[in-house]
């Protein structure tokens, strides 16, 4: 899960109540979906920073709720206000993520230079979104190697 450290970095997630966020803002349908269908309670979630100097992973979350309706979508007031949503029939859902620990900085380029993850979604050529799955081969290796070495 991407966030701009500005907005929402892994050090804000720990120092939240509870160490948890919500995972507000997403106004993809993609991304969306997978928040929707996929994540369940106590899901690995990588903590991404993106949108900085040097992106990367930079912790190790979960989720800490499963998806329910994104409450900026029906205020005016905020960025991600979505006129055609309603509580009747909301559009855009989010879950809680917990943060769990900080990791060193695990840059883009290192993962990118890492054969185990050459199908690891969020690297694909054009991708932009968001949020994206991660196989549990990909997670063993970014938790037990990338995280824990140098």
């Amino acid at each position: 899960m991407k966030s701009e450290p500005d907005e929402c970095s892994i050090d804000d997630a720990l120092a939240a109540k509870d160490s948890t966020v919500p995972w507000t803002g997403v106004r993809n349908y993609q991304a969306r979906n997978y928040m929707r269908d996929d994540m369940k309670v106590g899901d690995g979630v990588l903590f991404y920073h993106s949108g900085c100097a040097e992106p990367g992973i930079a912790g190790i979350a979960e989720v800490a709720r499963a998806a329910y309706p994104d409450a900026t979508q029906f205020d005016p007031k905020s960025e991600y206000y979505d006129p055609k949503s309603s509580p009747e029939a909301p559009r855009w859902v989010h879950v809680d993520v917990r943060a769990l620990r900080k990791t060193r900085l695990i840059t883009l380029a290192e993962l990118r230079a890492a054969q185990e993850l050459a199908d690891m979604v969020v690297l694909k050529r054009g991708n932009r979104l968001s949020i994206t799955p991660v196989t549990a081969a990909q997670w063993r290796f970014i938790t037990t190697r990338l995280a824990r070495s140098r």
